[in-house]
């Protein structure tokens, strides 16, 4: 894999990101506050869900290269891996969410504004990391997922998409209840 094709894909999920909230601009605070139903998360709590998700990765990535590794190559069970994990993320089965990026670090109420912000940094610092990466690591599998071990960047930056286009259907039934 090249380092290139991991830049376009990542470039195509910051558009991605870019969209939805340009879409939400169009609510209040208040209503991307609203919790659709009791026990539920507001738009605004998915979305730092999948913040938060960004967040860990990138914290766990530099830990783990803090410690100069020997890194294993993509191969065959990083990418059965990363299938099994689209596919998981990919049923209407709903899963109880890790704990550090679960109900209890989500915010109660905060702004769109702030929100995006702090989204647009994370988005800002995989960009920034991906690009300074040397060509050698594009083909390695460094982040590991808690449930699927193991991913390359391109992996990673599928699950980064899935698991967003599972939680925008989520964001997007909140605001219109």
């Amino acid at each position: 894999m090249s380092k290139s094709s991991i830049l376009t894909r990542n470039e195509r999920y910051n558009r991605q990101v870019d969209q939805l909230l340009g879409e939400l601009g169009a609510y209040s605070d208040e209503q991307l506050n609203q919790n659709p139903a009791p026990g539920a998360w507001s738009a605004i709590q998915t979305m730092h869900h999948l913040i938060l998700s960004e967040e860990f990765s990138m914290a766990y990535v530099k830990k783990k290269l803090s410690f100069n590794p020997v890194l294993e190559s993509v191969g065959p069970g990083t990418l059965a891996r990363s299938f099994l994990l689209w596919a998981y993320l990919s049923t209407p089965i709903k899963f109880q969410a890790p704990k550090n990026v679960g109900s209890e670090n989500l915010p109660e109420q905060v702004s769109l504004r702030d929100t995006a912000a702090r989204w647009q940094a994370a988005r800002a610092a995989w960009t920034e990391f991906l690009t300074q990466m040397p060509e050698e690591m594009s083909g390695k599998a460094i982040y590991k997922h808690p449930r699927a071990g193991r991913l390359g960047w391109m992996q990673t930056l599928s699950f980064f998409e899935t698991h967003f286009g599972r939680h925008r259907k989520q964001i997007e039934r909140a605001v219109k209840e």
